[in-house]
């Protein structure tokens, strides 16, 4: 049974309390003693597609760096390509965006290095033996450095139910092929009668696998790879899945990726999910629909564990399923089938700090 720790958010919490609440928990448990000297310490998060969203705060990327930096050790942000177009699908814009949301050295203390390449295509084949894959593809610069940190943002999510640390893993660490074969499970159709030929479909499709006709938007069945950037954009649910198809199986291909990333530290990494500004969307969407009020920070080795934890303390605090307050799909696969393919364990300790 893996140990969690658990930081429970006060009334007057802010960014700036909880980050130095979360340094001392780290310092006082010993939690970051698998950082060596001149280590190269990759600490994995997301910036966040707009201000609005939930994304972690630079404060907690400084509060991490420091403590690496004590180590003697050299820390960085990393982040990957993401497979849609927009303001993050390669490394010189996806850097561009981190630095307008605050993510700065003036900030953070920190260098952003992106983790796959310039056009998210520098990868490394990880054995997992799983049931899906032998292995998976992941970004390169994650075998390449001694250390990894993944600081994640819980979050509710259109096709895994919910996004944390496996999530953050399992696709965010993901190379771009990587992130293609996990979205590759079910493909969209359009409705012609509520398509109302805005063009958003077209114009965040990673493939131009879209069109538009006469009657509307057209996919391309032999291009799409499955992603869902047309189902996450179009306001008039005019796009429709096969979700039994779906959100099993990417859950399935998302944890065994997870599995690569960990196969890679598993004595020389840490996990924290954020349980801060949890908003039914992950943070891609350019919208924020609060899911449930503050709760804290959640700390482990075993990021099933954490991933775990933090699922139940949110629905404690909602006071009902996810499904009920989120989106209305099965969403523990990823914990359940971690468990089925002996990757970490979703059994925990919580020991509140």
């Amino acid at each position: 049974m893996s140990r969690v720790y658990f930081i429970k958010s006060r009334e007057d919490d802010n960014d700036d309390k909880l980050a130095l609440r979360l340094r001392d928990a780290l310092d006082s448990l010993s939690l970051m003693d698998f950082i060596q000297e001149r280590d190269m310490v990759a600490i994995k998060t997301h910036f966040g597609e707009t201000p609005k969203s939930g994304y972690p705060r630079p404060v907690f990327l400084k509060t991490l760096g420091d403590l690496a930096r004590e180590r003697k050790a050299q820390p960085f942000m990393t982040e990957t390509s993401t497979l849609y177009k927009g303001q993050r699908n390669n490394a010189a814009i996806h850097t561009e965006h981190a630095l307008s949301q605050g993510f700065g050295f003036e900030n953070t203390g920190m260098a952003i290095v992106m983790a796959d390449g310039l056009f998210g295509d520098e990868e490394t084949e990880v054995s997992v033996n799983g049931r899906i894959y032998e292995s998976v593809k992941i970004a390169s610069l994650f075998a390449k450095c001694q250390s990894f940190i993944c600081l994640s943002h819980f979050t509710g999510h259109i096709l895994a139910g919910f996004g944390a640390a496996l999530k953050n893993m399992g696709m965010g660490c993901a190379s771009r092929r990587g992130k293609m074969v996990q979205h590759s499970t079910a493909k969209p159709s359009v409705k012609q009668k509520k398509c109302t030929s805005c063009g958003q479909c077209v114009k965040w499709c990673p493939v131009e696998a879209i069109s538009m006709s006469a009657e509307g938007a057209v996919i391309d069945q032999d291009k799409c790879i499955g992603c869902g950037e047309c189902l996450a954009v179009c306001r008039f649910d005019a796009v429709s899945y096969n979700w039994g198809a779906t959100y099993e199986e990417l859950q399935k291909k998302v944890t065994e990726h997870a599995m690569g990333v960990y196969n890679l530290h598993e004595k020389s990494s840490i996990y924290i999910n954020l349980l801060t500004r949890i908003s039914k969307d992950c943070d891609c969407m350019t919208g924020y629909e609060e899911l449930c009020s503050d709760i804290g920070i959640v700390i482990s080795s075993d990021p099933v564990a954490a991933d775990a934890a933090s699922l139940d303390l949110v629905e404690k605090k909602l006071g009902k399923k996810l499904s009920e307050a989120g989106h209305d799909i099965p969403y523990r696969i990823q914990m359940e089938y971690a468990r089925e393919i002996g990757f970490g364990d979703p059994d925990y300790e919580l020991i509140e700090i």
